[in-house]
């Protein structure tokens, strides 16, 4: 056996070395610079660490939970090849791939129902966790003895992948499967804010009693999940984690390849916390353009206060983007630097420039899903400030400070 996991890691780095891939980013990884620190070590992402996993899938039937982001790099750079390729490629045997939102190649709408089907690279048939199902069935899981997930997340609790988790994490508990997390750095990990999600308001874009913005990478978030007891009946489950090596929650992570068809770039990735509660607006946050997450606007903003213009028109991830073939006036935050809060300016500047205000929040209740309270579309309504807003949610955040730190894998 040592032979074969010896050989199996060579072939690996052969394969790894041969492959070629977007070769932007990850060399370029830097420590934030708000630490001073003169770290300048390559982070090392849970699914490269081979060494640490593949033993535990030697002669096993595996499940993966992946999508475009699942990936193998190398060390010193960021060529990588996909971890479904890699593993199968070691003789690793492969029998079902779950897909999230956006699907296992990534390039399905927010929002948009996916399919079962099958992988035609490889022939591996692929079960959506965002379509008919959002949890495996035991049906799904009767020919999997071992789940792998690894999923590039980026921190905020109405980012679905963090749901799935959860439904794959209470599946594996019920069929009594392991599960191995490959964990991966959150660009957003560096602090915590938001207003946590009140149970009555639980939905797949807010699970638990969490902020909107955690702080936790998806390996540690597994470990509060089990740890406080939020699956099913209290359901616990083997859980082993792949640490990402040379990290911590202060380091700058700039993501190699885009989480989602609308997160295209790091300004995005950034902003996602704070704009993404226009989703429950009439505002839009420039889907539809290639500045997705980096704008907002509308064509009812006052012209006045608002003179950045853009015309949402379909595309890649958003086949009927809102304002469709408008011209929305708003802001451009393409240039804004990583924030280390949750700015509600945004929020309360476009609904202030909103002649008809009872129009600005949709009807549907998303808002409140998405805010995981309706005390936020109050306090807007309201005329709250900022400060008075944030005011309301420091007992909570410090409350959630303490459990969080029971779970922690990384300074």
């Amino acid at each position: 056996m040592i032979l074969k996991f010896f050989k199996n890691t060579v072939l690996l780095f052969v394969f790894v070395l041969m492959s070629c891939g977007n070769k932007s980013k990850l060399s370029a990884l830097k420590h934030n610079s708000s630490t001073k620190s003169k770290m300048t070590k390559a982070i090392e992402v849970g699914a490269s660490r081979t060494d640490m996993y593949l033993g535990q899938l030697t002669n096993k039937r595996v499940g993966i939970v992946a999508n475009q982001t699942s990936v193998i790099y190398k060390t010193q750079d960021s060529t990588y090849t996909h971890l479904v390729d890699s593993l199968r490629r070691l003789g690793v045997t492969i029998t079902k791939v779950f897909a999230p939102e956006h699907g296992f190649r990534g390039s399905a709408d927010a929002g948009e129902f996916v399919k079962d089907g099958i992988d035609t690279k490889t022939g591996v048939p692929i079960i959506s966790l965002y379509g008919s199902n959002k949890k495996p069935s035991a049906t799904h899981l009767k020919t999997i003895d071992v789940m792998l997930f690894d999923i590039q997340d980026v921190g905020a609790r109405f980012y679905t992948y963090i749901s799935s988790l959860h439904f794959v994490m209470e599946a594996c508990a019920e069929a009594n499967i392991p599960i191995i997390i490959l964990d991966r750095p959150n660009p957003n990990g560096h602090y915590i804010d938001g207003p946590t999600l009140e149970p009555k308001h639980k939905s797949f874009v807010g699970m638990h009693p969490v902020p909107v913005v955690h702080g936790m990478t998806i390996g540690e978030y597994a470990k509060m999940i089990q740890g406080e007891g939020w699956l099913n009946n209290n359901a616990t489950t083997q859980l082993t984690v792949i640490p990402v090596k040379h990290y911590n929650h202060t380091r700058a992570y700039p993501i190699p390849i885009k989480p989602s068809p609308n997160l295209p770039n790091d300004t995005a990735i950034h902003l996602y916390p704070s704009l993404c509660f226009f989703e429950g607006t009439t505002i839009s946050v420039g889907r539809g353009t290639d500045k997705q997450f980096q704008v907002y606007g509308a064509p009812f903003l006052n012209r006045t206060k608002f003179n950045y213009t853009f015309v949402p028109k379909p595309n890649t991830g958003a086949k009927y983007p809102k304002h469709q073939g408008k011209q929305c006036v708003g802001v451009d935050l393409s240039n804004e630097k990583p924030l280390n809060k949750i700015n509600l300016k945004y929020l309360i500047e476009a609904y202030q420039g909103t002649a008809n205000k009872n129009d600005f929040f949709i009807k549907n209740g998303f808002f409140t899903k998405l805010a995981g309270t309706t005390k936020l579309q109050e306090q807007i309504e309201n005329n709250l400030t900022e400060a008075e807003i944030k005011a309301t949610w420091q007992e909570d955040l410090e409350a959630f400070k303490q459990i969080r730190a029971q779970y922690l894998i990384y300074d």
